[in-house]
């Protein structure tokens, strides 16, 4: 009777283990499962048992390798106090083969893991077990996509103990396929040299010799700079790879993995430690596949964004942002060809070129700087600012009113007259350059959107490259004209006619202020402009017609108004704007403000959504909606194929929005996302929407919701 009882105890027990290790399930951590593993259900005391930390991650998010690269922290685990074993009892993880994970090209390279992974590790078990063990505890891990995330989950799983090993089948079968990606230790040799200021790796032994193929080497520390090239040679006897160091103190021994691609399935790996010495024999002699290919086809698509950008910078000489700061420069160029003298008109086309590339190298600059703080920012970021944008409206004010001759500001800025061999009208010239640049820089077109997004993770050269090329475009055609022999004489001569123009030219920049006004929306600083552009313009009327016995009073006068005109719109453009956001109607549509929380509600609920990522200040924003986005004809067939329109407004700073931008390879504004009924992964529309684009989508959503 008693052994009957204690039978039906030992079972009740063993039931009772079998249960907690039933409901060990994997735990949802945001972006990845994560679950404790075990080769064994039942372990026998003193032996070393295998568990592993199982990772499935969402689709194309990653977590890290023991070392991480440039960026990055591999997962922890860290043991609580009701685990059954000693933590001196766990072993170190052996850490599968990691992938390449460039996050920057040529500036950031990490090294982790994608889609799934099993990071295995030993645990001794106590001699002197007897009873069931518990391991649990908290795995912490940072994972990434465009951004990073990080994560922390509570695991836990059970191992009975017995006189006989019981397997766990599908987790002995996780932790053996990890166990066999894990790379064996190299017996070859291994040497690090150094070769001018590189270091040259060298291995040479049985299990690599004759192997050929792309090759990769996975520093364990940080000795090398991970985002580089690693060009190869293949001797008889192995490999040698040149490395660039991270310091010129070469450290006593560089530790790591050496993959080789082969190109016959899957690629040969070891774990591997260098000694310092001579470059070992039989290394070299073959050219590896290394980055020509590669660097020819990437040679191509650099030489096709710079002509892109070349392009954009051309077509921003039409947008009408600039035009009315072009206006100016027309005008000199008229009086400098009216001169004759083609060396004037040449000093002025390369003063105007001088400013428009160096406002955009500023631009640049201020880009990567932002980008390698781990910011966003795009083209026309600069008017998100509200106090940038009052300062440039009342700018406009002023040249207008320069313009229809209330006040003079000398040949100096007016850049006109007779004065061409002046050399103030070349800084005159350089500071047109300089305004055009910075006016015109949010009328991105088509083209300049195309060449940045392409850029956005690019090295610095290739991007500055670009808003370079992007200025010598813009610079161009008043640089061709300053150059070309006898070009200049197709303008037309000057005469009455050209001050008539002048004063016409006041009201483009008068509309432009106009428009910059428009751009602060509800901020406190919209009505401040207003009121600002009225007194500067009163304060400046003054001191241009003051004079006799009031002459100076009215000069003070005039002054305070002017600056009060421009300080107030200017400090209440540093005010914090009002953050409400108020949705809009339109024909048949509701637009709602944009949130990845209410893109997921509205997926859940099996519908379709269209994004308008859009500024105020964003002149290709606001065709697209006048052209396409508000016509009934669109909106009704967004309502029939039951698309919710939310709307992301860029129009002020926003890092939610600018998150999205850069996850979706945008340099900025506009950007347009079609999720069809139920999907996840949205289509990207192009960045110039037409009518019948939008209900071809449309109706093809309509025809795939359930």
């Amino acid at each position: 009777m008693m052994i009957k009882c204690l039978s039906f105890l030992a079972a009740l027990l063993y039931l009772g283990t079998s249960f907690f290790s039933a409901v060990a399930q994997p735990v949802d951590g945001g972006h990845a499962r994560v679950e404790l593993l075990s080769e064994r259900e039942t372990v026998t005391p003193g032996e070393t048992v295998w568990f592993g930390l199982s990772f499935e991650m969402d689709p194309e998010w990653h977590i890290y390798w023991k070392n991480a690269g440039d960026a990055g922290i591999p997962p922890a685990m860290f043991w609580d106090d009701n685990t059954s074993v000693d933590e001196a009892a766990f072993g170190e993880i052996s850490w599968p083969l990691p992938e390449l994970i460039p996050v920057v090209e040529g500036e950031i390279m990490d090294y982790g893991y994608s889609d799934t992974i099993v990071l295995p590790f030993p645990v001794e078990i106590p001699s002197d077990a007897t009873e069931a063990l518990r391991f649990g505890g908290t795995v912490d891990y940072l994972i990434c996509k465009d951004i990073c995330i990080p994560e922390s989950v509570e695991v836990e799983t059970f191992v009975n103990v017995g006189e006989t090993q019981v397997p766990d089948i599908d987790g002995g079968e996780r932790i053996a396929a990890a166990l066999a990606d894990v790379p064996p230790a190299f017996e070859g040799d291994a040497a690090l040299s150094r070769s001018g200021d590189t270091w040259l790796l060298s291995i040479a032994g049985d299990q690599i010799a004759g192997s050929v193929g792309p090759a990769r080497f996975f520093p364990e520390t940080h000795d090398i700079v991970h985002a580089v090239d690693q060009p190869a040679e293949f001797g008889e006897a192995g490999l040698q790879l040149q490395l660039t160091p991270d310091s010129d103190e070469r450290p006593d021994q560089l530790a790591g993995i050496i993959r080789i691609d082969t190109g016959e399935g899957e690629p040969v790996a070891f774990n591997l430690a260098a000694q310092p010495g001579e470059a070992l024999a039989g290394t070299t002699g073959t050219k590896g596949p290394d980055s020509a290919a590669t660097s020819g086809q990437a040679g191509s698509s650099l030489i096709i964004l710079l002509g892109a950008a070349l392009l954009g910078g051309l077509i921003l000489n039409l947008m009408p942002c600039v035009l009315p700061v072009l206006s100016i420069k027309a005008i000199g160029m008229v009086q400098a060809a009216a001169s004759g003298h083609q060396g004037e008109l040449r000093k002025h086309g390369l003063w105007y070129t001088g400013g428009v590339l160096i406002s955009f190298a500023a631009i640049g600059a201020v880009f990567l700087t932002l980008r390698a703080a781990g910011q966003f920012v795009s083209l026309g970021f600069q008017l998100q600012y509200p106090a940038v944008v009052a300062g440039l409206a009342l700018l406009m004010v002023i040249i207008g009113l320069w313009l229809l001759g209330v006040f003079s500001l000398g040949t100096s800025v007016q850049n006109v007259g007779s004065g061409l061999a002046d050399k103030r009208g070349s800084v005159g010239a350089f500071f047109t350059g300089v305004l055009a640049a910075v006016v015109g820089a949010p009328c991105v077109g088509p083209f300049v959107g195309i060449a940045l997004g392409a850029v956005l993770d690019d090295p610095w050269p290739v991007v500055m490259g670009v808003f370079l090329i992007l200025g010598f475009g813009l610079a161009l055609p008043f640089l061709v004209l300053s150059f070309v022999p006898g070009l200049h004489k197709s303008l037309p001569k000057p005469g009455a006619w050209m001050e008539r123009l002048k004063q016409a030219f006041a009201f483009p920049m008068f509309l432009t202020a106009a428009w910059l006004i428009t751009v602060l929306g509800n901020h406190p600083a919209a009505g401040a402009t207003a009121f600002g552009a009225v007194i500067l313009s009163f304060g400046l009327w003054l001191v241009s017609v003051a004079g006799g016995k009031l002459r100076a009073p009215v000069l003070v006068i005039g002054g305070v108004l002017a600056l009060v005109g421009i300080v107030w719109p200017v400090m209440t453009g540093l005010e914090d704007a009002p953050t409400s956001q108020t949705s809009e109607s339109y024909a048949s549509v509701q637009t709602e403000p944009w949130s990845p929380e209410r893109v997921d509600d509205l997926i859940g609920e099996g519908r379709g959504v269209f994004v308008d990522f859009t500024a105020s200040w964003c002149a290709t924003c606001q065709v697209n909606k006048r052209s396409t986005l508000t016509r009934p004809d669109v909106l009704d067939a967004m309502a029939d194929a039951n698309v919710a329109f939310l709307v992301a407004d860029f129009t002020r700073n926003d890092e939610t929005i600018a998150a999205e931008l850069k996850k979706r390879g945008s340099p900025g504004v506009p950007m347009y996302l079609l999720y069809g009924p139920g999907d996840s992964d949205p289509e990207v529309l192009p960045v110039l929407l037409n009518p019948g684009l939008m209900k071809r989508k449309l109706g093809a959503l309509g025809g795939a919701a359930p």
